[in-house]
């Protein structure tokens, strides 16, 4: 009776923490938590302390408390779907991105075990191991050329090992272990994030104002030449529409007497093409200068020979 008396106790107080972290905490993580260890994360609290809280606990629990509290937070509903697996909330009212960073600061290496799903793809590099020739049976096995260099087994190309999303073999992790490569590195993985009501992937906390920035200008280039292709005016296109039309104005008036103040300009240059070297003058100048600073320069020495011939003395004097 004690015992399920403090289990009741204990799944009351849960509730409350779920209840209370999600009207204190505008946003937070669903995180996965394969492969982490109860000392990585006491590390994983002692770095966020300060910054965010996590909770963790089960799957069942978690939904349930939740449940509970949609007539309070309706948007809540969108968290039950990712919860399953080994999750997590870490909860958190300051920048998602600097939350995930700590995150991702706090990854252990960890050695491939046969059986378990690698995260990511490893590459064994070409190298001279510290194997003795003994150990070719491992390397055969895998398909993996080497030659023996100096009494020790030498990779002579780099070896894409395992892909990601496999199964790690028994012969792929015992040549690892015997290599001394922790190829693996686990921690809290963000899964899911939720911020004010929406969930979204965590790939969007990795766009930047450029990118959006980069895709509105895209986007209106597109609206502006459908909108001047079909003739249909909008905001983006109106600009090019007042544009075009000025244009034709300024061909009308430069083949007809009709005038208007900003194609007289056009007009006097038709009239007298002169104008454009005027105009072009100015930009001339520099280069003309440099051209009369060097010409002495060059000419010094013809100079000093018509001296040298107009002595004033004759060939037959």
């Amino acid at each position: 009776m004690v015992k399920e008396g403090g289990r009741r106790e204990w799944k009351g107080k849960f509730f409350e923490k779920i209840k209370k972290y999600v009207d204190e905490y505008p946003k937070c993580f669903i995180v996965g938590a394969d492969n982490v260890g109860s000392s990585q994360m006491q590390k994983i609290r002692i770095s966020l302390r300060g910054h965010a809280v996590i909770l963790m606990g089960k799957n069942t629990m978690m939904k349930k408390a939740i449940r509970e509290h949609l007539e309070t937070n309706p948007n809540l509903e969108k968290l039950l779907p990712h919860i399953y697996e080994n999750v997590g909330f870490v909860f958190t009212k300051e920048d998602l991105i600097f939350i995930r960073e700590k995150l991702q600061e706090n990854k252990v290496a960890a050695p491939a075990k046969a059986g378990a799903i690698a995260p990511c793809d490893v590459t064994l590099p070409a190298q001279v191991t510290s194997l003795g020739p003994e150990k070719t049976s491992f390397f055969q096995a895998l398909q993996i050329p080497t030659k023996i260099t100096r009494g020790t087994i030498e990779i002579v190309n780099d070896i894409n090992l395992i892909k990601k999303n496999d199964k790690v073999g028994a012969s792929e992790a015992t040549l690892l272990n015997m290599l001394n490569i922790s190829p693996f590195s686990y921690g809290l993985v963000v899964k899911q994030v939720y911020d004010s009501g929406a969930i979204f992937s965590p790939e969007i906390l990795d766009i930047k104002p450029e990118d959006l920035r980069a895709k509105f200008l895209s986007g209106v280039k597109n609206i502006a030449a459908l909108s001047l292709q079909v003739g249909y005016p909008t905001i983006a296109s109106a600009p090019h529409s007042i544009a075009n039309g000025f244009k034709n104005l300024l061909a009308i008036a430069a083949v007809t007497d009709i005038e208007f103040e900003q194609a007289k300009n056009l007009k006097e240059y038709l009239k007298d093409p002169s104008k454009f070297a005027a105009a072009a003058a100015p930009a001339a100048a520099p280069a003309a200068a440099a051209a009369k600073v060097e010409a002495p320069k060059e000419k010094e020495k013809p100079k000093e020979e018509s001296e040298d011939e107009d002595m004033g003395f004759g060939l037959f004097d």
